[in-house]
């Protein structure tokens, strides 16, 4: 090719990458494409430059053309077959240009003509995909490509053209192992993709592995963006959380903080998203929404440590809290030295760092007050950092989740107490900041918020009264206040409970004669604390009582019959049923001989 040719192409080349680069918002707003369109007409008359496809090459691409577009993604090449030779280079270099014609079309929103261009592409780099000079650029229209079928919803062929790319990687680095750092990039790239196509497909474990060895390159190859790869990382440790692997979702949250701290700290490439001080908003969402993760390891390892030492009331079981203890140490030894290898990240200072922070935080269920008090304290300390951007105006959701998060800390955090009156002032806390959430919250367009909220006053309520009789029933002669305080905690609880049971009425004010899947458990839950409720009511007054014995009898009774009618709804409240039979059996013979004392007194 004439050298005034071919500087025509790489000058038209050039043109269109830098056209191809302009962000939207650079265009006319009647014209978001101008840009794009502009680097499209160039590469096409780069195209019609370099002329056809060779002969020798065009005769190959007849000979495939019975493949169908995802045939490329099949097979591995047999052998390394180089770029050599005019009619090889003349292949290669309408392949690049197939390719970003793929990328232009994609970009303007046009997948059929893109995935043509790309699958061109494809086609003709088909033979010398194991070589070095096209090995990168392959499993990039492979990754394109499975990105257009991901956008499409066909995740088996997203797939097959990922796991492709992947496997070629493989093929190539135990064949000719050439490393190029753009080659290392773009497989990077690809493992990024198929997380996600296997978190699409719901195979979590798989998306989780992906993810992982994603970040741990970015971060070998120092192609990372510090707020994008620590958000992330802090994602991914909520996986381990709901796998309950909490040293794994402690490292990844480790990392998350130690890399989010660099964020203005190292200069931006051509891999990184965007500039950071552009985007002060995000930082601080981003900031946000890392504090909300920490937020949930605390509480989840809090709660699953509760789970194994409560017994069936609930309450603190002190031979499982020994039989934990005793299983301490074998957990030390066996999972330091195992588990922390599996997931560790970065090298050097850089590991160094993200150490320190780890041993500031205990990944192991708390036994006693004092090590859940630790990570009470350090939940609370990300609920606060939350709460800075998440806040009520503007963030009504988010917010409310992470005051109902606060809560649940002050909740568990109960469960390690044992002095009751110190139990109770926590349980007042949690009303304290849930109480006003519901005061300027629509009930119209925030239904299940409002639901959510009355329930878990309402149970705040239940616990304090539970707890101010138990320490009355310690009291040879408990006075007024302490009888006065019972009921009007009483009082409060059954308020926001038969809040709760009003929100499931219907416009005419009459209760579902079936209740819903997704509120049947706590609305039986509601039923059974109100019946409870009116049967701790204290009172001199017999004819009172008699009333209060009818109204608990009666919504002991709604959840008998409830349940002979729906027999599905007795699998949701096996203890609280068996309970409510007992006290339908019991309470009318209570109330006769009650009556029977009214008339003789």
């Amino acid at each position: 090719m004439a050298n005034t040719a071919w500087a025509e192409i790489r000058e038209k080349f050039q043109a269109a990458l830098a056209l191809s680069r302009v962000e939207l918002h650079k265009n006319p707003e009647k014209e978001p494409y101008k840009c794009k369109y502009g680097a499209r007409v160039l590469l096409e008359e780069v195209k019609a430059l370099l002329g056809p496809v060779p002969e020798d090459e065009d005769e190959r691409l007849q000979a495939e053309d019975g493949l169908g577009a995802e045939d490329d993604a099949l097979e591995l090449p047999a052998e390394v077959v180089e770029v050599e030779g005019p009619n090889a280079q003349g292949a290669v270099r309408l392949a690049v240009i197939e390719f970003y014609l793929g990328v232009n079309h994609i970009d303007t929103e046009e997948l059929s003509a893109g995935e043509e261009h790309l699958v061109k592409c494809l086609r003709l780099l088909r033979k010398y995909r194991l070589s070095q000079d096209c090995v990168s650029l392959y499993i990039l229209a492979q990754n394109n490509l499975g990105i257009l079928w991901s956008e499409r919803e066909e995740i088996g062929t997203a797939q097959a053209y990922l796991e492709s790319s992947e496997a070629l990687y493989n093929q190539y680095m135990k064949e000719v192992r050439c490393i190029l750092d753009r080659f290392e990039k773009v497989y990077t790239h690809n493992l990024y993709y198929l997380a996600q196509v296997y978190q699409h497909m719901e195979m979590f474990e798989k998306a989780a592995h992906y993810c992982h060895s994603t970040l741990k390159r970015q971060l070998e190859h120092n192609a990372y963006h510090p707020i994008e790869w620590a958000i992330n990382a802090a994602t991914l440790s909520q996986f381990y959380i709901n796998k309950l692997c909490f040293m794994e979702a402690r490292h990844c949250l480790s990392a998350a903080n130690v890399i989010f701290g660099q964020t203005g700290k190292i200069p931006t490439t051509d891999d990184t998203a965007e500039a950071e001080g552009d985007v002060p908003e995000l930082y601080h969402q981003r900031k946000g929404e890392i504090a909300r993760c920490w937020i949930k390891y605390c509480l989840t390892l809090m709660q699953n440590a509760q789970l194994s030492m409560q017994d069936n009331i609930g309450e603190l079981d002190l031979d499982k809290q020994s039989e934990l203890r005793a299983l301490r140490k074998k957990e030390l030894d066996e999972e330091e030295s195992v588990r922390k290898k599996a997931v560790q990240f970065g090298t050097g200072e850089l590991c160094d760092a993200i150490s320190a922070v780890e041993e500031k935080v205990s990944y192991l269920r708390p036994l006693d007050f004092d090590e859940a008090r630790e990570l009470f304290l350090l939940g609370q300390h990300y609920v606060f950092e939350a709460k800075e951007f998440f806040q009520i105006d503007g963030y009504v959701t988010d917010h409310i989740e992470v005051v109902q998060d606060h809560s649940a800390l002050f909740k568990v955090l109960a469960f390690f107490e044992t002095d009751m009156e110190r139990r109770c002032k926590m349980h007042k806390r949690r009303i304290a900041m849930l109480e006003p959430l519901i005061v300027d919250l629509n009930p119209q367009y925030y239904l299940l918020v409002n639901r959510q909220i009355q329930f878990e006053i309402a149970h705040a309520y239940y616990d304090m009264m539970d707890l101010k009789v138990a320490i009355a029933d310690k009291l040879r002669d408990p006075d007024s206040h302490i009888v006065k305080k019972i009921n009007n905690l009483n009082k409060s609880a059954l308020k926001y409970y038969q809040l709760f049971l009003d929100s499931l009425r219907d416009p005419n004010k009459v209760f579902p004669e079936h209740i819903g899947e997704d509120v049947l458990r706590p609305a039986m839950l509601a039923k059974f604390r109100v019946a409870r409720l009116y049967g701790k009511i204290i009172t001199s007054d017999p004819k009172k009582e008699l009333e209060n014995l009818a109204t608990s009898l009666e919504h002991y009774k709604f959840i008998v019959d409830y349940c002979e009618k729906h027999p599905e709804a007795a699998q949701e409240i096996e203890v609280e049923l068996e309970l409510s039979k007992e006290m339908v059996s019991l309470l009318p013979t209570k109330m006769e001989r009650f009556r029977t004392k009214m008339a003789l007194a």
